[in-house]
């Protein structure tokens, strides 16, 4: 098991009075079981965004490379290629 920092929280009165509100609520052992979860929920959406976005880029890049290297068409083109793609498939099937 990792070990475990410890960590102060102050919050306002509202929100000490809302973690207790869930604790109680029974879905929670203890307020700081609470917190940590929703913590560790906004810590993986976080990871997550960043991996997006980090695919996102990546996937520019290439994107750009491709069209430096000449491995690009023009949009028409391209366009007009699945068009016939999707004609001769329509064909195909009947």
């Amino acid at each position: 098991m990792r070990s475990a920092g410890q960590m102060t929280l102050t919050l306002t009165d509202d929100l000490e009075k809302f973690v207790r509100d869930q604790t109680r609520k029974g879905a929670f052992a203890s307020n700081s079981e609470y917190v940590r979860t929703l913590i560790r929920e906004r810590f993986f959406e976080e990871r997550d965004r960043v991996e997006r976005r980090n695919n996102l880029d990546a996937a520019i890049a290439k994107g750009l490379a491709d069209v430096e290297a000449g491995r690009a068409l023009p949009v028409d083109e391209a366009f007009s290629r699945l068009r016939d793609t999707f004609a001769q498939e329509r064909k195909r099937r009947g």
